[in-house]
């Protein structure tokens, strides 16, 4: 039996709740985004590459059913998974038109040993009505939606060409909340120009906004992106893995225990990683995450200042 871990893993949390392993299948829906196609800007966000952050490996020229398929065969060869997650992850899973997103998600629900979805997207692509569709299939399913803070600077928001505010992050984790809706906000560690203090407020900033899931990502340089050109002209440096590690395990200290972990780094893809390379090597990473809290006699929450309910 493998060591309990010293944070609240989303892993833990399917187990108990469907009795089984369960995975996330990633889904590609042809989707866009307001940063890309000229509605906010052309060029994205300066570290999303040409099929949008994190869609390496998906085989978007299947249909949705026949994607979650081909994932289904390749989880449950890979981890014994019996149920999965259809994960909308490409782009912004909610910026089409509301009779389309509708279908679609309803299309990945009625896959069999579908038990729900996740839905990933920018914080500015959340009108009422799709807020609205998603609080009904939440009420007949499992249901996260993710939404991509990235940063709570302001400063940082700009520098990374986000093209929203903090402002517009919180007013839709609070609109989300109020539907009754499980969010699980993205941040990444190591931006350019943000500090450990810094990068470190976000926890206290996620405590306070009562988001139920995080996913911690490190920044990573992929091929064909202005992050990479930037790294290349040398204006940018990144956090080499001990000290992201540590950075981690700083922020998991004051995170609130309620809060359940995704993940806590990201994953680049061989094929188009400029730099860390040494991301490659995740489980390392997460050994070495796991170590660190070990000797510091630690956990999630240990240093967290939490508000009542």
């Amino acid at each position: 039996m493998s060591t309990p871990k010293r944070y609240n893993t989303f892993s833990d949390e399917l187990k108990r709740r469907f009795g089984c392993k369960v995975q996330r299948v990633s889904v590609d829906a042809g989707f866009n985004c307001p940063n890309r196609d000229g509605t906010l800007d052309s060029e994205g966000c300066i570290f999303c590459g040409g099929h949008g952050s994190g869609s390496h490996g998906i085989p978007r020229h299947l249909s949705i059913t026949d994607q979650i398929e081909d994932g289904k065969e390749v989880m449950a060869r890979k981890y014994r998974a019996c149920s999965f997650l259809a994960y909308f992850q490409a782009y912004s899973n909610t910026y089409a038109p509301l009779d389309r997103l509708c279908a679609i998600y309803r299309e990945a629900l009625a896959v069999v040993d579908v038990v729900g979805i996740i839905v990933a997207t920018r914080p500015d692509c959340l009108p009422e009505d799709v807020l609205d569709c998603l609080a009904e299939l939440n009420r007949q399913t499992y249901l996260w939606l993710e939404v991509g803070l990235q940063s709570i600077h302001d400063k940082t928001l700009a520098l990374i060409n986000r093209r929203h505010d903090h402002a517009c992050s919180v007013s839709a984790i609070e609109r989300a909340k109020a539907r009754g809706l499980r969010v699980c906000a993205h941040v990444i560690l190591g931006l350019p120009g943000e500090t450990r203090e810094e990068m470190l407020a976000m926890a206290g900033e996620l405590n306070r906004l009562g988001v139920a899931g995080v996913k911690l990502h490190l920044l990573h340089v992929m091929r064909g992106t202005r992050l990479a050109e930037m790294y290349a002209r040398g204006e940018i440096k990144l956090l080499d893995r001990d000290g992201y590690a540590g950075v981690v395990c700083d922020f998991l200290e004051l995170l609130d225990p309620r809060i359940l972990i995704h993940r806590l780094t990201g994953d680049g893809g061989h094929d188009n990683l400029v730099a860390p390379l040494w991301s490659l090597r995740k489980f390392e990473l997460l050994n070495l995450i796991d170590a660190e809290l070990e000797r510091r006699g630690t956990r999630q929450g240990s240093k967290a200042v939490i508000s009542s309910p």
